[in-house]
């Protein structure tokens, strides 16, 4: 594979990504949390020149959540589609669960786990 695929829930914005991705990670601060609201959000981080808006660039709305990061997701299903860092305007992170196909690699970091849900289920 060459890129990442992904879209928004209401399909009105695609895009794609190089890879290869530097590592994926589940966040669990909560600010990702109550984005997602699920127990963690779920990245790809790749670098930011590799993504390629292909359909619906106007549809996608920026929240500045902090003074650290901006989040990006479709004015139209609310679908989160991106995470960038201040610090790192060359790298970008993508939702996981926007992927098409879904990701195949592996999760390699958690961040934030000391807000890790209690409700979250272990692995068995």
């Amino acid at each position: 594979m060459k890129d990442l695929h992904g879209s928004c829930l209401c399909g009105g914005v695609r895009y794609r990504a190089a890879l290869p991705v530097s590592h994926a990670s589940h966040c669990y601060c909560t600010m990702c949390q109550k984005q997602h609201g699920a127990a963690a959000g779920s990245y790809a981080n790749v670098a930011s020149a590799g993504l390629v808006i292909e359909q619906g660039d106007g549809l996608i709305t920026e929240y500045a959540s902090s003074e650290q990061g901006r989040r990006d997701f479709c004015r139209v299903c609310g679908s989160t589609l991106f995470w960038r860092s201040t610090a790192s305007p060359d790298r970008v992170a993508i939702t996981l669960g926007t992927l098409e196909p879904e990701y195949a690699g592996k999760v390699e970091r958690e961040w934030f786990v000391e807000n890790k849900p209690a409700w979250l289920p272990l692995r068995s």
